[in-house]
């Protein structure tokens, strides 16, 4: 059993007239998840930096749109998740879709917004994608400014309505200013700097900071992020996972594809169809509980909304 917390199989629905049930040009679609290990998948909202600002927000009702009329509907063993209850709830032979926010630039500076976003169905929030928002800067802005007072409400609605708060692609000083005062912390799909040089990759203070807020940590599969070379293997994957582990996130480790994301790919970890040779491959290095707790054990017990 697999959940995996980050794909941006919405944009390329979006953005392309392709088909969610069998789509070639989707790592993440309904016939390669039916036969997958994968139990729960998170589809995340992403508008394009290229979108006018005035239609950021349009566009993402739009995503929240596709998300129930392509990805749910159509499907009577896909269910929309919404609480760790609807988690647990899941039949055997059915899967999960959880909805998620990626960057706040879709919101402006409009609280009520993300209010509406959340109650159609977000329940992860990522507060910047690369460039800077009216909640905090990205880490590819070379300001690396923390949290705007807009950006403290922002969390401090999301504390109240126990959602997740995603540090991926914040900048370092935004994700110190995130750890101060979110309840809820994940980092959906980051590793760690210690194989790779790549910006967005947390360092053991980062790691630290994690593990003592009791947040959940998403290994992505982006191979940029897994190490400096011009190829990547599954082996690259097993090594960020057993240096999390070793720094002692063994309660907050998970995996974070980021399907769908990507132009560059991890070789033998194209698309879902591929977890199963991951995990088996990860039982040459890891226990049964390891392997249990960032399979899917540890997002289950840190999600927020029981």
């Amino acid at each position: 059993m697999i959940i995996d917390g980050h794909c941006d199989a919405l944009l390329k629905l979006w953005s392309k007239n392709i088909s969610f049930q069998s789509s070639s040009e989707l790592q993440v679609n309904y016939e390669k998840w039916k036969a997958s290990s994968v139990k729960i998948q998170c589809f995340a909202i992403f508008v394009p930096e290229d979108v006018p600002e005035e239609a950021q927000f349009k566009v993402a009702l739009e995503m929240v749109d596709i998300f129930f009329k392509q990805i749910v509907e159509p499907y009577e063993d896909v269910k929309f998740i919404s609480s760790k209850k609807d988690m647990l709830s899941l039949k055997e032979n059915e899967k999960g879709a959880i909805l998620t926010l990626e960057g706040c630039h879709p919101i402006g500076s409009d609280l009520y917004k993300l209010k509406t976003l959340i109650r159609l169905g977000v329940r992860s929030v990522g507060l910047t994608w690369n460039q800077a928002n009216a909640v905090c800067d990205g880490i590819g802005e070379k300001r690396g400014a923390g949290l705007s007072t807009f950006g403290e409400e922002v969390i401090d609605l999301l504390n109240q309505e126990k959602i997740w708060t995603d540090v991926s692609h914040l900048s370092y000083q935004g994700f110190f200013d995130v750890m101060k005062i979110a309840k809820y912390p994940i980092a959906s799909h980051s590793n760690t700097i210690a194989f790779s040089s790549h910006q967005r990759n947390l360092d053991d203070k980062q790691i630290q900071a994690m593990i003592d807020k009791d947040g959940w940590i998403g290994v992505t599969f982006v191979p940029p992020f897994l190490n400096d070379q011009d190829s990547t293997s599954v082996k690259d994957v097993i090594n960020h996972l057993d240096y999390y582990l070793k720094k002692g996130a063994e309660d907050c480790l998970g995996l974070g594809s980021d399907f769908d994301g990507t132009i560059r790919f991890v070789e033998g970890l194209y698309d879902q169809l591929d977890y199963d040779s991951l995990i088996n491959e990860c039982r040459n290095y890891f226990s049964s509980e390891e392997i249990q707790k960032f399979s899917y054990l540890n997002f289950i017990n840190k999600f927020p909304r029981v």
